[in-house]
């Protein structure tokens, strides 16, 4: 049976490494030009064909995916002027990006009426593991959508993991990255506060490492703190942020208090206010640091 037809939508960080996955093990793929024209001319360089709009990019295509940064980006990708929906004809959208659960929920019932279906699969590692095809993906919708596209997603996920139905995947995601943003500021809390009592963040990793606490998410961000691999983990403070105001939406919404929650937000809140919006997750500690009057960076001799 011949593969189905897959238009790709935001070839950033992560979404490049994917879009190359699904052209190099057989889909037909469309790409859309966004912010940056590189990713884009690789793609097409490898057997892509660029679209001139998401419009255009969907009457190519039987199956979209959306890698963007959140709610917004995804509503005006499909519901622009030119967008998705505006080819008027029964597509499948897997929304990848770290969206609002109820925003999921009002496009999909949105689209729904117009023959179009969107399942949300955000995802969890890291861009060098999108390029190795070993992503973790978190997918929710019906049944026999994710079974069609599962062999679209196992082209650059190790780990496929169903949650639902539609919009249970975007809230796992909020749930998972409370938990990663909640340990990056922790660990920058914890390294300033050891950093006034004298104690390196040499010595704080030879007691984590190897033991309980650690995990790989601790890795990637002490890749950078011991290290100073500014690209050890490239999710922007930004994002966090972004991710970090979903959750409290999501948690006003149900009338939950979530004071953790809220600890975490402001903390990247903090760091995004002074100028670091840009900066990437693990640089949190530096900032931290910093206006704790401490420096994590070793002394030169």
């Amino acid at each position: 049976m011949d593969k189905e037809r897959v238009g790709f939508v935001g070839l950033g960080l992560m979404g490049q490494g994917m879009a190359r996955n699904i052209l190099r093990k057989g889909w037909p793929l469309t790409v859309l030009a966004h912010r940056s024209r590189t990713a884009v001319e690789a793609l097409v360089a490898e057997g892509a064909v660029e679209a001139s709009s998401a419009r255009a990019l969907a009457e190519a295509s039987d199956v979209v995916v959306l890698c963007v940064t959140g709610s917004t980006e995804v509503s005006a990708v499909v519901e622009g002027p030119d967008g998705l929906a505006a080819a008027g004809k029964p597509i499948v959208i897997i929304d990848c990006s770290t969206s609002d659960p109820s925003q999921t929920l009002r496009l999909a019932e949105t689209l729904s009426g117009q023959g179009i279906t969107l399942i949300d699969a955000p995802l969890s590692r890291t861009p060098k593991d999108a390029e190795a095809g070993n992503l973790d993906v978190m997918v929710g919708g019906p049944d026999d959508v994710v079974a069609r596209v599962r062999p679209i997603l196992d082209a650059f996920a190790g780990r496929v993991v169903p949650t639902g139905p539609t919009g249970t995947g975007h809230t796992m995601k909020l749930l998972n990255n409370f938990v990663s943003m909640g340990y990056a500021a922790i660990y920058s809390e914890a390294l300033a506060l050891g950093a006034k009592a004298g104690l390196t963040p040499q010595v704080f990793d030879n007691v984590i490492r190897g033991g309980r606490m650690d995990c790989l998410f601790y890795q990637t961000f002490f890749k950078y703190v011991l290290e100073r691999d500014r690209n050890a983990h490239q999710f922007a403070i930004r994002n966090a942020l972004k991710d970090m105001t979903y959750l409290a939406g999501f948690a006003g919404s149900a009338s939950f208090a979530n004071p953790m929650g809220a600890a975490v937000r402001n903390s990247f809140a903090l760091a995004a206010g002074t100028g670091h919006a840009e900066d990437y997750v693990p640089q949190l500690s530096d900032i931290i640091a910093e206006m704790n009057g401490v420096s994590l960076v070793p002394k030169k001799d």
